[in-house]
């Protein structure tokens, strides 16, 4: 069943996967008469609840469980992440199976956008700085940088990737981008290059080995996989400027955070703001938090006031299609670990 239209039963039983709150407006989910059973379970139940659930909705966004449950899932046939990257789903079991997966793709893309254009400039016009002064009453006259004219280079085009690409380009930068594979007439990015460190791409083409000397900026916006974990590395972070900066709104493990904490402590790059990291919470022992240059949040760059009101809506909308027999919006091709196109 490699079909993004799975065939549903009659009354299908739809398993939701929590961290121990349900989503938002759960009654929507629960009084559609079509549905068999809606049942709610977190990890520890996954085990006892997959029997004969039919579709599942991972609303525990990070959650790994599936991959030690999956053996249990008799019936699967589609399994909704409420989540743009679906790494944590990528396993061999779930990959090499004909259940079908779907993403929450578009929710996040333009507030993460923002975020980064917020980044952008913060860094350019010292706010970190300003605000620390401010505690301190000091008044200290500084000079800052310009925006405008200043290039950056966005590695991964795909929705987040160019919703960031157009914002920074409405602000006057000279956007720049690099994807999978290398390719002109971009209808965004004009050139990308490919996402790789060696001097000639697969097809002879540019790779990062020429963008990355030239970037004021580097934001990371791509799935993690195979090919992009590890990616922003000690070879990366050399090839950087000096006075650039890192940010990093796509998956913790595409950042060797040791390396970077290496590049920020002997001024190899200006510095960094990181929404992801390696592993969630970010411990408070960690040197990411006090080091000069370096921003932390904790991994809510896309979500705005109502975003599980948009995840939810997203979902209804593909549970519909399901219950319909017609095809699913964002069906992550599982060979690559995420949405084509």
């Amino acid at each position: 069943m490699n079909s993004s239209a799975p065939t549903a039963p009659d009354r299908p039983r739809l398993l939701v996967l929590t961290g121990g709150e349900r989503p938002p407006g759960h009654e929507r989910i629960d009084d559609d008469p079509r549905l068999g059973e809606v049942v709610y379970t977190t990890a520890d139940g996954l085990d006892a609840e997959l029997p004969g659930a039919h579709a599942l909705l991972v609303w525990d966004l990070f959650s790994e469980a599936l991959a030690s449950s999956f053996a249990k899932a008799d019936s699967l046939q589609w399994v909704h992440a409420a989540t743009t990257g679906v790494d944590n789903l990528m396993f061999p079991a779930l990959v090499d199976s004909d259940v079908v997966v779907t993403n929450s793709r578009g929710i996040f893309d333009e507030p993460i956008a923002e975020y980064v254009l917020g980044q952008v400039i913060a860094f350019a016009k010292g706010f970190h700085r300003t605000w620390e002064l401010q505690n301190e009453r000091q008044w200290k006259h500084r000079e800052t940088e310009r925006v405008s004219g200043k290039r950056a280079l966005v590695v991964g085009t795909g929705p987040i990737g160019r919703h960031i690409g157009r914002k920074l380009a409405a602000v006057g930068m000279d956007v720049h981008a690099s994807g999978s594979h290398a390719r002109e007439g971009d209808p965004d990015f004009g050139t990308v290059v490919e996402s790789s460190l060696d001097e000639r791409g697969r097809d002879g083409g540019a790779t990062l080995y020429r963008e990355l000397p030239e970037a004021d900026h580097v934001v990371i916006a791509a799935p993690l996989t195979e090919s992009t974990r590890g990616l922003v590395d000690r070879r990366f972070l050399e090839l950087m400027k000096p006075t650039a900066r890192l940010i990093n709104v796509a998956r913790g493990p595409i950042v060797v955070q040791s390396d970077l904490v290496a590049a920020l402590e002997h001024g190899a790059i200006a510095g960094s703001a990181l929404d992801v990291f390696e592993r969630e919470p970010l411990k408070a022992i960690h040197p990411l938090w006090g080091l000069p240059g370096s921003i932390v949040s904790p991994h809510m760059s896309g979500d705005v006031v109502g975003w599980r009101d948009e995840l939810v809506d997203l979902f209804l909308d593909n549970l519909a299609r399901y219950l319909d027999g017609r095809e699913l919006l964002h069906v992550v091709d599982k060979g690559r670990g995420y949405v084509p196109g």
